[in-house]
């Protein structure tokens, strides 16, 4: 199986190096010296690393065959794809790999269906799963202890408890409004009715 694990950002120095963004959560494994990678798109690979090491928080790379900025800088935004065992797991019990998420069901506590994942999106502060809603919209949930309280992989299923406002609660508000409105109107035949009422009293 496939799975992308970096970016290249842009190239750093004058010697062939480039940033990467990570997108594992095993660099030490997946981007090490001598790993062999996939891109995409496939005509720029395979790529081999030859050299990496970490400059102000950023990870640097250098490939086989690059030697200057020039060759650095074409390089920039292709995806780096390694080949993983389907049934290999992360070392840390609370770790997932992307294609384990994918399409787990997302519910409330109580079982209401949020919708299910369709998308992983790797940011540098936080990772966020693109949930699509049953009516064809998407939410995006930060995948935080605070928010995500199960990953249930028997099950394929995600529990969360979103914080106010996070979940778009629109229909709840519609529902709302349409019984305000028939409150309303509810009021307003009452008050024909009381007015009538008296009306028919004066001409007796």
């Amino acid at each position: 199986m496939e799975l992308v694990v970096a970016r290249i950002g842009r190239a750093h120095g004058i010697k062939g190096e480039v940033t990467v963004e990570v997108r594992t959560d095993e660099p030490e494994l997946r981007l090490s010296p001598g790993a062999v990678l996939k891109t995409e798109p496939a005509t720029a690979g395979p790529l081999t690393i030859e050299t990496g090491r970490v400059h102000s928080g950023r990870l640097l790379l250098r490939f086989a065959g690059v030697k200057d900025r020039t060759g650095a800088e074409a390089l920039r935004n292709i995806l780096l794809i390694a080949e993983v065992d389907p049934t290999e797991l992360p070392e840390e019990p609370d770790e997932y790999y992307d294609h384990q998420l994918m399409d787990l069901d997302v519910v409330l506590e109580d079982g209401t269906e949020i919708g299910r994942i369709t998308e992983i999106s790797h940011l540098p502060s936080q990772d966020l799963f693109i949930v699509e809603r049953p009516d064809g919209t998407e939410v995006m949930i930060p995948f935080v202890e605070d928010i995500v309280a199960e990953i249930d992989l028997e099950e394929q299923r995600c529990v969360i408890t979103p914080p106010p406002g996070l979940i778009d609660e629109r229909d709840a508000v519609v529902v709302s409004a349409r019984d305000e409105d028939a409150s309303a109107s509810g009021d307003a035949e009452d008050a024909t009715d009381a007015k009538d009422a008296t009306d028919s009293e004066g001409d007796a």
